[in-house]
């Protein structure tokens, strides 16, 4: 049982890890183009802001993986996520062409003029970005559910080399060193929609048949309501609860972006955090994909023993990856030859990295919760984790800068107790469902 674990666990592990890979290839991009500071602080506010607003639609993976079964459920839940990508589309025209955008960007986050022009041009090349990542982590969905991970780590993989090279051919052009924002966003597209193209056409090949006679696949687990029409008002009921919580979660980098923006040096601070949430990502991201197993596992293991014990030892290596990564000399390496940033701003990454070191404990618990909820198709049960983690953090950055924190120290410590907070409450709300 656990080598079959593995090997499905293993493709969305490499798929994380070559996602983060690209990031850094993208930060190190920035980091040798001009004003390479005021670039990195402007793309961490966009990028920021578009992950608050993409990040529910990311749900579409798991909703999809759970609820289409046949061609009439994959009508409805294609619906919602058209639904939902043109709504967030809206969402991030109106940051970036309205003076909505002017408040939310210059005025709260308390920046000059000049960023924040830079912060609204970002914005508004990444409009379509929701409703793309939408359609592809919905398609991606179908294929978990099939168990065809390596067919979604090979599409990330292709995404992710394409996008290194639109860097490494763009990097000297003119257009991007007159325009340094341009990117992070050329890459940022190469690479999804390379993704998007790979994923529909294993969605033809894998997917579209199974869909009309669904016995023919008997590894596809039986969807709680497969006797049932597949209603929209059930779909927005399984999807609403997953969609609040990864919202006010993903509210957490920009309000953490705010604090840190109007504290002392805030630009610096920015870049810093730009830097810092893409290296430390990169060893404990794949943990998310735990929630995974659950539901796709449940037939095979239904009281997830197997998963639990797989689950825990995920996240110890984790750890050790981070420790390893981070408490020792490498983290200079990385830093400065690998991505390229100044000595001084290496020194700065140093403390937030160490305490990202221990994120992989709270997000394997709160991983393993979320695949049971979905298993189960409670995902109501999460509901209260988003806004205890945003309160979390709040209540925490506020506390350390009474006592003079500031700058990416601050907004990460305040993070990880937001993710401890996170996870407290969804054991709570679990209850002996476990």
């Amino acid at each position: 049982m656990y080598r079959t674990l593995f090997w499905f666990l293993l493709p969305l592990f490499v798929t994380e890890l070559i996602f983060e890979l690209g990031i850094q290839v993208t930060n190190g991009g920035i980091a040798r183009i001009p004003n390479p500071t005021q670039t990195l602080a402007a793309y961490g506010i966009a990028w920021g802001l578009t992950s608050f607003l993409s990040g529910t639609i990311n749900q579409t993976r798991q909703m999809s993986m759970v609820l289409v079964h046949d061609r009439a459920s994959f009508n409805t839940v294609f619906r919602c996520v058209l639904g939902f990508g043109i709504i967030h589309l809206i969402l991030l025209a109106c940051l970036s062409l309205t003076p909505i955008g002017v408040l939310v960007i210059d005025g709260l986050h308390d920046i000059d003029p000049d960023l924040g022009k830079i912060v609204r041009k970002a914005l508004g090349f990444l409009v379509p970005f929701p409703l793309l990542i939408g359609l592809t982590r919905f398609l991606s969905g179908l294929l978990l559910q099939l168990r065809r991970t390596d067919i979604v780590s090979y599409s990330m993989m292709a995404g992710v080399t394409v996008s290194i090279i639109a860097v490494i051919l763009f990097l000297p052009t003119k257009t991007v060193q007159s325009q340094p924002i341009l990117l992070p966003i050329i890459a940022t597209y190469a690479g999804l929609i390379t993704e998007l193209l790979v994923i529909i056409y294993a969605y033809w090949h894998f997917v579209h048949e199974t869909l009309k006679s669904p016995q023919k696949n008997p590894s596809i687990g039986t969807p709680i309501q497969a006797s049932l029409p597949l209603t929209t008002r059930y779909a927005l009921s399984f999807y609403w609860p997953l969609a609040v919580t990864i919202g006010i979660q993903a509210m957490s980098r920009p309000i953490i972006n705010l604090f840190v923006a109007r504290g002392i040096e805030g630009t610096e601070g920015l870049a810093v955090l730009t830097i810092v949430y893409a290296l430390a990502h990169l060893p404990y991201g794949w943990l998310n994909e735990l929630k995974n197993l659950p539901p796709a596992f449940q037939k095979l293991d239904p009281d997830t023993r197997f998963i639990r014990r797989f689950t825990v030892a995920c996240g110890f290596l984790a750890f050790i990856f981070m420790v390893l990564m981070f408490w020792t000399p490498i983290r200079f390496f990385l830093l400065e030859t690998l991505i390229g940033v100044s000595h001084n701003l290496a020194i700065k990454c140093t403390v937030p990295l160490i305490i990202f070191s221990f994120f992989p404990f709270a997000v394997t618990i709160r991983s393993y919760l979320h695949g049971i909820a979905l298993r189960d198709h409670r995902t109501s049960t999460i509901t209260l984790s988003g806004p205890a983690r945003v309160l979390a953090i709040v209540v925490v950055v506020n506390f350390l800068m009474l006592f003079g924190f500031h700058g990416a120290t601050c907004g990460v410590a305040a993070l990880f107790t937001g993710f401890v907070a996170e996870t407290i409450v969804v054991y709570w709300r679990m209850g002996k469902k476990l």
